[in-house]
């Protein structure tokens, strides 16, 4: 099976081409733009999927990164993956950036144990979750004070955690994006942005013109 990953949650414009029977990644293209991920993307899924030799109609599955992250930025890519599948009539499956992070760490060597994934999340709070060994998760993702993520390595078993994975960026491998969703089940659901907290802006109250 052949899979799309595509990841606009942080800086990074991204997308790949996964052959999950052949466990090989074909191409990945990022470009670090920031902004503009609705203007880009198309042209980054384009360039994926020539470099991998692939048309779009033999992609058999889509991965998209669901947060958090970017509030933007994930809904553009959440509404491209949806498309895309429902025009192919294919399986549309989130990925958590936080899912990416653990798995780019454990590809890297980095352990062989269970992880505490902790990422930047601004204003004074952490993204954080743990994960087991096989990718599943040991909590549920959540933006924590520094206080409360300590608290949260504490309360996990010493012999559980193999060690942290710190992320203070917003950049993700697309590799481990394909690599995750090749192995999820869609189960008829479709991605939904993952936020865990309010956006920052927000509307001004007071200057709303009353309904007649």
């Amino acid at each position: 099976m052949i899979v799309l990953a595509i990841d606009t949650a942080g800086i990074d414009c991204s997308a790949a081409v996964f052959d999950h029977s052949a466990a090989k990644l074909l191409s990945a293209v990022s470009e670090e733009i920031g902004k503009g991920h609705a203007e880009r993307l198309m042209a980054v899924i384009d360039q994926a999927l020539d470099e991998a030799g692939i048309a779009l109609e033999a992609v058999g599955k889509i991965a998209v990164v669901i947060g958090p992250g970017s509030f933007t930025g994930i809904r553009v890519g959440v509404a491209a993956a949806r498309g895309l599948a429902l025009s192919l009539g294919i399986d549309c499956v989130g990925v958590s950036t936080l899912e990416a992070l653990a798995a780019s760490h454990r590809a890297s060597g980095g352990s062989d144990k269970p992880v505490l994934v902790a990422m930047d999340a601004k204003r004074e709070e952490i993204y954080a979750q743990a994960f087991a060994v096989d990718g599943t998760s040991l909590t549920e993702p959540a933006a924590l004070s520094a206080e409360a993520v300590d608290n949260l390595a504490a309360s996990l078993a010493a012999d559980m955690i193999g060690s942290w994975v710190g992320k203070t960026g917003d950049r993700f491998d697309i590799g481990a994006v394909a690599r995750i969703g090749a192995l999820k089940d869609a189960a008829g659901s479709r991605p939904k942005p993952l936020y865990l907290r309010g956006p920052d802006a927000k509307p001004q109250l007071g200057f709303a013109l009353a309904r007649v």
